[in-house]
């Protein structure tokens, strides 16, 4: 099992990013995937979920209108699109799927926000 993410970087405040992650060795399609963020000194917690068909999503009050989250199951991956990043948001971000007893981890994606 492998979650690859790429996308994070630095980014000014303002600014745009878009995460991904590609997954393999599970089948992506019948998988839950979400992204969650860690930032120094925090707890991790869930930033945004969308369900197995891609048809629900979920969000953290403090992102919604301004990160979406969508997936390819043809491509395997699910991605993150992060508008309007702020500097409190600076983080590792890290994809996880989930279908129970399953729960797996990438192995996480620093952005950074500052000007």
């Amino acid at each position: 099992v492998q979650l690859v993410e790429s996308g994070g970087g630095l980014v000014q405040p303002g600014g745009s990013l878009r995460l991904s992650c590609a997954a393999s060795g599970f089948t992506f399609s019948s998988y839950v995937m979400s992204w969650y963020r860690q930032a120094p000194g925090k707890e991790r917690e869930l930033v945004a979920l969308i369900s197995s068909g891609g048809g629900s999503t979920n969000y953290a009050d403090s992102v919604k209108g301004r990160f979406t989250i969508s997936r390819d199951n043809v491509k395997n991956t699910v991605y993150l699109r992060m508008n309007s990043l702020k500097p409190e948001e600076t983080a590792v971000y890290y994809c996880n799927a989930v279908r129970w007893p399953d729960n797996y981890w990438s192995q996480g994606t620093q952005v950074t926000v500052t000007s």
